[in-house]
């Protein structure tokens, strides 16, 4: 049996650097060559498993096996869910519900712009996060904002800043999914503990959010917005993270601070009506913002079915009460001996590298649910065959690059895991001690800066951390849950978030310009998730432990 090697090249540190050149060539073509992830994906691959076979002499046939079983769990366990939710997602759009709901939802904020930022680039952010992800949310958000009279630059960065958060959830919580498959840890204690994280990180947010649109003054007398918003998505988003599962705590948290945001929009109103810059609006300005959705009461059901549909759907399917989700057809595994540990005994192995075709999993409950909601718009006629073959050809048409990066980007992180070389850079980086836990947000940071997929940097990184985790004895599921977290901090200077976030603005291939501005408060975000880190590393580590979620 194949016993992963510790340190090949007699020098560890010449070892970890070796170990590093797949990821450093990945990065370079992504963020210096703007190579299309897939095909930088792909040569990431054929690097990773040379210097494996190479260097840390992973048999081929053996190495061939581990990488198929990561492409297949790729495609089933993250694309198959992605897929499903942006058809979703299309067939809205193309039937005009998703714009429906739009048109309502811009009708319920008042004229101030700290009411319609919280609504819009916060909560509606969330959902649209929750459900497709991939910049989404920046494109469909920084237009509404831009309508409502902020500048182009600074929506964009308003969009992209109320994007943090629900990034780790997001494309119905395929990251997690991806950090679970690498990770080997279970996917519902991982979902807990980032939405342990999330729920401290999601209270700075809405006040930043207040600040740039309309300044100090401004943020100060709206704080209940800030509150309310913060408190309210926390509320839907953490209980669901825990005790559901990844696939819906930014849909949850997002239907449920439109819920407290409007509640309290009846009871309390800022008291000067604020424009952007914190410039009171005059009469004239009133007038012009005052708008009328123009649906009947059926039409803003209807606009909300889809919604309920999803919910109702994939929580009784995926819910720990379900069978669904344990049922496996079968199962492949190449295995091997860790470096980390005693030979092997007979028979036994300490690594696998698996694959586990369970036919009932999240991505299946998103296509069962697609389906009711489908069913029911050709019985209210809002879909046909026509249409309906649209919204396939248009979600082909966005999906078939991404398709290919979830199968290259998994392949290549089980070899990575599977031969050793995690391994090999998780002896190397635990010579940082304890202070690693403030290095570990900030090489998921870096990751989704550079790679712009919270999914990819899990795959890569996961494993990684989850190792270095073991050899400090730190709580296992500290360093991947701050991995996650702070590839969300980082979605907004990732080149290829920003490509697709301003396909609506007037700075298409003037990404740099919009990463510029938002680096500043980025690094604000990331030093406040590094302080949480220490927080929990310091006063609540049984809340990374796997025992913690059961």
């Amino acid at each position: 049996m194949f016993t992963q090697v510790i340190d090949p090249l007699g020098s560890l540190p010449l070892t970890c650097l070796v170990a590093l050149v797949p990821v450093v060539f990945l990065l370079v073509l992504l963020a210096v060559f703007r190579a299309p992830a897939w095909i930088a994906v792909m040569a990431g691959s054929l690097v990773t498993f040379a210097l494996a076979a190479w260097v840390w002499r992973m048999p081929v046939d053996v190495g061939a096996q581990a990488y198929l079983d990561g492409a297949a769990t790729g495609i089933w366990n993250v694309n198959w869910i992605t897929f499903w939710g942006l058809i979703l997602f299309n067939t809205l759009s193309l039937t005009g519900l998703f714009e429906n709901f739009r048109r309502w939802l811009i009708a319920q904020g008042s004229a101030d712009v700290r009411v319609q930022t919280m609504l819009f680039a916060w909560a509606f952010g969330a959902l649209l996060e929750g459900l497709v992800g991939f910049g989404y949310p920046w494109a469909v958000v920084a237009p509404i904002l831009i309508s409502l009279g902020i500048s182009d630059l600074n929506a964009i960065r308003v969009a992209a800043i109320a994007n943090n958060a629900p990034v780790s959830y997001g494309a119905l919580g395929a990251p997690i999914i991806g950090l679970a498959a690498v990770t080997g840890y279970p996917l519902l204690a991982l979902s807990g503990s980032i939405g342990s994280v999330v729920a401290i990180l999601a209270l700075l947010p809405p006040w930043v959010l207040l600040y740039l649109v309309s300044g100090r003054r401004g943020m100060w007398s709206a704080w209940p917005l800030a509150v309310v918003g913060s408190l309210a998505y926390i509320l839907g988003q953490y209980p669901v993270a825990v005790y559901l599962g990844p696939y819906l705590p930014d849909v949850s948290g997002s239907i449920v601070c439109f819920a407290a945001l409007l509640l309290l929009l009846r009871f309390w109103q800022p008291r000067e009506v604020l424009g952007y810059g914190g410039m009171p609006l005059d009469a004239a300005a009133l007038a012009q913002h005052r708008r009328d959705h123009g649906l009947t009461p059926g039409e803003v059901v209807q606009a909300w079915m889809p919604f309920a549909i999803l919910l109702v759907v994939v929580a009784l399917w995926t819910g720990p009460w379900s069978p669904l989700p344990k049922v496996s057809w079968f199962k492949t595994a190449a295995v091997a001996c860790s470096a980390a540990a005693a030979p092997c005994a007979a028979g036994k192995s300490d690594v696998s590298a698996a694959f586990n075709f369970a036919p009932w999993v999240g991505g299946t409950a998103i296509l069962a649910a697609w389906i009711l909601v489908a069913v029911w718009l050709f019985a209210i006629r809002k879909l046909d065959a026509g249409l309906l073959g649209g919204v396939f050809r248009k979600t082909f048409a966005q999906m078939w690059g991404a398709l290919l990066v979830g199968g290259f980007i998994f392949g290549l992180a089980y070899v990575f895991n599977f031969s050793g070389m995690a391994a090999s850079l998780a002896k190397g980086f635990a010579s940082l001690g304890t202070g690693f836990v403030v290095v570990a947000p900030v090489l998921g940071f870096i990751g989704v800066a550079l790679s712009g997929s919270n999914t990819s940097t899990n795959a890569m990184f996961g494993k990684f951390q989850a190792l270095v985790g073991v050899q400090l004895g730190m709580p296992p599921l500290l360093l991947p849950t701050l991995n996650s977290v702070g590839a969300e901090i980082g979605k907004p200077v990732a080149p290829q978030t920003a490509s697709v976030g301003v396909s609506t603005s007037r700075f298409v291939r003037r990404e740099g310009d919009v990463i510029r501005h938002n680096m500043g408060w980025t690094f604000v975000l990331l030093a406040y998730l590094i302080a949480i880190a220490v927080g929990f590393y310091l006063l609540q580590p049984a809340i990374m432990t796997v025992s913690a979620a059961k």
